[in-house]
């Protein structure tokens, strides 16, 4: 759904955000466009999934990439949003998130 010709007619500078399947996203596609710097992408799925830890989309500026689990403890989808808010607001404000893993 998400390939190369949707990533090109976004805007630049926008915000994709996935958090459905990671298989709705062309990997690749999103990597060269997020190298660019032309796009940013927020991820709680990817193609692969598990990520490896040697995958390119760990070492993407501007791609903030968040782990995906089911949960059923009552609370727990209420705080996870206060999170992923908190987080996504320092990102769009172009500050580091607090939960980022950042790599060399």
């Amino acid at each position: 759904m998400v390939g190369p010709r949707f990533l090109k007619l976004m805007d630049d500078n926008a915000l994709l955000v996935n958090a459905a399947r990671g298989q709705i996203v062309d990997t690749d596609a999103l990597l060269a466009e997020l190298a660019s710097g032309r796009l940013r992408a927020a991820l709680d799925v990817t193609d692969p999934e598990p990520l490896p830890a040697d995958h390119p989309l760990w070492a993407q500026r501007g791609a903030v990439i968040s782990p995906h689990s089911a949960r059923t403890v009552p609370g727990t989808n209420r705080l996870c949003y206060e999170v992923a808010a908190q987080q996504i607001g320092a990102f769009l404000r172009g500050e580091q998130p607090s939960n980022a893993v950042l790599h060399g």
